[in-house]
């Protein structure tokens, strides 16, 4: 064992997984993606590849690699291969199989998913090998991803999320000399349609393992399909892979739309806010977003195989609103409002009235602990916007549809009696759906199980972040811990007396 593999593990082979030694190998796995950073953003391409290359023949970051792919959630799911590495013996062994030279991916597993549309949504499930070298190969292409990313791109993003994406469209829409029209794009089939060709010259990587991995194809049905084009979603890289196809949009609206000062010009107002595959672009007239930026944007997408979705693309004025992640932002006597969409909070009723729906006989314990999870995973989804009426017709909803589960098991006994059952006096209010636990307090007072309530989802404006940093350059690692410390307590470390590192 060399010294690379003695910082990252104690001893012996297939034995030696339990006994890895995991904070080694995360800080020579980070040291290696700052250099790259570095690397990348002074412009020496060769030196952030023989980094990458570094990266991905060591030790520890295949260590890390089979980490992460054995304790997702798809840990138990298998590809093509039927196989899973479940015990300490065959994750070591892992590690030592990912190896570049005779390295062939096998073809994905097909499965589809439902969307909300109600289409199916196709995703390919590579073996655990698969994901693995995928695994270890992101980590050597993520930190040039974050530094030549787009500022305002925010999906499938370390650090970033769609409340930054939705922050940002407030900061461009919401002044009185903010743009009053908006682009809404939507790509027509984004990860089934990348061009190939433009990814192997493009995307700075291994070519051939990218190559391999794009034309690995798909089992469906036993019959093995080829894969000419597209990234198959559900591998751990896609999404890194359709973000650099995607980039670079921005910088191109930039310089094309440059603001115009000259009296008389109309200044074009041009802002990109992209998550994933869907963005919006806002613009000072309908005509210039209609007759100019459309266009640079169709263009944009043919040169990487992809095209705008016409049934989803279109222009809105700002007075109209529009839906954007599940949020509607609109604008009501020039006062800029974001609110759950119609169409979210009716996807989210429609889930509760299918688990009551579902679980007609089982016991209200079991009720409140399937809903729950669900109820304050929404809320906290809208907490950062002007969500406290929808959150509590919400509840009144949510209310309604209990009541009617709990008639429905007791048809035959009175109103009242129904309420004593399942409804109780809990702080102060007096149709509180909660059940005893049977457990006791130290005072021996009951301890309710409640439901959880959207309106007690206190709203609390979310805190964007920056669009230049980035999370492997560790110029910003006081600037990600200070950000970490308030979402947890809603204020800065240097309000509570802490000192940067």
């Amino acid at each position: 064992m060399n010294a690379e593999q003695s910082a990252c593990a104690s001893s012996g082979k297939t034995e030696a997984w339990e006994q890895l030694d995991w904070s080694p190998c995360e800080r020579q796995v980070r040291r290696l993606q700052a250099r790259i950073v570095k690397a990348t953003r002074e412009g020496r391409h060769g030196k952030a590849k023989a980094l990458q290359w570094l990266l991905t023949h060591s030790f520890a970051a295949k260590a890390l690699a089979v980490k992460r792919v054995t304790e997702n959630q798809g840990k138990n799911t298998p590809g093509v291969d039927g196989r899973i590495w479940s015990t300490p013996a065959a994750k070591s062994k892992a590690i030592e199989s990912l190896q570049r030279r005779g390295y062939k991916p096998q073809p994905l597993r097909r499965v589809y998913i439902p969307k909300a549309n109600g289409k199916l949504r196709p995703l390919g499930i590579p073996t655990m090998k698969d994901r693995a070298m995928q695994a270890l190969h992101l980590q050597a292409l993520e930190p040039v991803a974050e530094t030549t990313a787009d500022k305002n791109s925010y999906g499938f993003r370390p650090e970033r999320s769609t409340a930054d994406a939705i922050e940002q469209c407030f900061k461009a829409l919401a002044k009185g000399k903010s743009p009053q029209w908006v682009l809404e794009g939507d790509i027509k089939g984004c990860f089934d349609n990348i061009s190939h060709d433009w990814m192997l010259q493009n995307i700075p990587m291994d070519g051939r393992v990218l190559q391999q991995w794009l034309r690995s194809g798909y089992i469906e049905n036993q019959t093995l399909f080829p894969t000419e084009a597209g990234t198959p979603q559900g591998g751990i890289i896609s999404p890194t892979l359709a973000n650099m196809v995607l980039d670079g949009l921005e910088a191109l609206l930039k310089q094309r739309f440059r603001p115009k000062h000259d009296k008389g010009v109309a200044i074009p107002k041009i802002n990109l806010i992209r998550y994933a595959d869907d963005f919006i672009i806002t613009g000072a007239t309908k005509d210039v977003l209609e007759n100019e930026v459309l266009p640079l944007v169709e263009q944009f997408m043919n040169e990487r195989g992809l095209q705008l979705s016409p049934e989803k693309t279109c222009i809105t004025h700002i007075d109209q609103g529009f839906d954007f992640l599940g949020q509607n932002l609109r604008k009501f006597n020039g006062k800029l409002l974001v609110r759950p969409s119609k169409k979210n909070t009716h996807a989210f009723l429609e889930k509760v009235r299918n688990l009551v729906k579902a679980n007609k006989s089982v016991s209200q314990l079991h009720l409140i602990r399937q809903l729950n999870p669900v109820i304050r995973g929404w809320a906290n989804y809208h907490r950062g916007i002007v969500a406290t009426a929808v959150f509590q017709r919400v509840d009144s909803e949510i209310w309604y549809r209990l009541w009617r589960w709990a008639k429905r098991r007791h048809s035959g006994k009175p109103p009242r009696w129904v309420k004593k059952r399942y409804f109780h006096p809990i702080d102060a209010r007096n149709w509180t759906f909660a059940v005893d636990t049977g457990k006791r307090t130290p005072e021996g007072k009951p301890i309710w199980l409640k439901l959880a309530r959207a309106s007690d989802t206190k709203i609390r404006r979310h805190l964007k972040i920056r669009a230049d940093v980035n999370p492997f350059d560790p110029r910003w690692r006081d600037y990600f811990a200070d950000r970490a410390f308030y979402k947890i307590f809603g204020i800065h470390r240097h309000e509570a007396g802490i000192k940067p590192s």
